[in-house]
């Protein structure tokens, strides 16, 4: 009610102000403290990391397929380009190209550099998949043919998975490791058979991109959970950008350059595709869905990369690619069901 409306005279009103006592700060009213109160507690589970949700989960199960599809044709792509460059032009070529890429993605955004603790992180990324991987499986395909080199992605789930559990702390469940051991052993039965029994010279480069592989996945997936998947692969590649850019010019003037449509179409793709847009949706699905589960999704890429082969190279393929591929879903569903049944029981304990 307002004072012009009240029956009592203005000079009463006068004296009465200055009698009213003022609030003091010191006893907040019971709204605002259970508001603080609330407050503070929905700041500190806020900083504690949660399990994703439902949606989260399989938003990141396609994103991570997606990255399988892209890298599956990585081997192909590259046997295309290696028409037209020599090795290690190719590696330090397709490093130039997807590091000029991300760069300009990175300045067009603003992106700030990464902390001063993640840099260690992003130089093992940049030396497992920008440097290493391609490096060793692109030698390994001058003596090798794409289905044998195969062999390689069938093992790299498994060696992931195991490397994240050591890495970032995930503890899959026995039925996870039971999926993911007889998935590993049905594609390398599978492309052993293939190639008919026979291990090729380029066996040794290809374990080594084994483990230098696994080791950026895991690393990259654990960096992706503190910073956007596409920044890590960003960084990633600029931060190798000077030894590709010297690598190119060594490796131009020894090896020689013969363009056809083939190897531009190779270069370009391993460069955007397999090392820029591939990398940026798998960190981003490996992020929300965890390194171990992204991880077994990879078991599909070794058949993907036998009809890729079929399609692009001309090689052929067993009558055994549908049964294999079959049983290949059977544990990649096994594992992606292991690892939704893991994180319901984990958002249950932590509500």
């Amino acid at each position: 009610m307002r004072a012009q409306d009240s029956a009592t005279p203005p000079s009463s009103i006068a004296v009465a102000e200055p009698a009213t006592t003022p609030r003091t700060a010191s006893a907040p009213p019971a709204n605002t403290a259970r508001s603080t109160a609330r407050d503070a507690t929905g700041s500190a589970s806020a900083s504690r990391p949660t399990a994703p949700g439902p949606s989260a989960g399989r938003g990141g199960t396609v994103l991570a397929g997606l990255g399988v599809v892209a890298f599956s044709l990585t081997f192909p792509g590259t046997a295309w380009g290696l028409e037209s460059f020599g090795p290690w032009s190719l590696v330090a070529l397709r490093s130039v190209l997807a590091a000029l890429i991300a760069g300009a993605m990175l300045l067009a955004g603003r992106v700030p550099p990464p902390e001063r603790r993640h840099w260690a992180g992003l130089a093992v990324v940049g030396g497992g998949v920008v440097v290493g991987f391609p490096l060793l499986t692109t030698l390994a395909l001058q003596t090798s043919t794409t289905s044998h080199a195969a062999v390689v992605v069938g093992l790299l789930p498994l060696t992931t998975a195991a490397l994240g559990a050591l890495r970032t702390g995930e503890r899959p469940s026995r039925t996870f490791w039971v999926a993911a051991l007889a998935g590993a052993a049905v594609v390398i039965a599978f492309t052993v058979q293939q190639s008919g029994g026979a291990l090729a010279s380029g066996d040794l480069y290809l374990f080594g991109a084994l483990l230098v592989c696994a080791a950026g996945y895991t690393e990259g997936g654990r960096l992706a959970r503190e910073m956007p998947g596409w920044q890590v692969v960003g960084w990633a590649l600029v931060l190798c950008l000077p030894l590709a850019v010297a690598g190119s010019l060594v490796a131009l003037p020894l090896e020689p350059v013969h363009l056809n449509a083939h190897g531009v179409i190779g270069l370009v793709w391993v460069a955007a595709g397999s090392t820029f847009l591939g990398l940026y949706v798998w960190y981003r699905g490996m992020a929300a869905i965890g390194v171990a589960r992204a991880s077994q999704l990879q078991l599909a890429q070794p058949l993907l990369t036998l009809v890729w082969s079929f399609l692009l190279l001309g090689e052929e393929i067993s009558a055994a690619a549908p049964v294999a591929a079959v049983a290949v879903l059977v544990c990649i569903a096994a594992t992606q069901r292991a690892g939704r049944r893991a994180g319901r029981e984990s958002r249950t304990v932590r509500s």
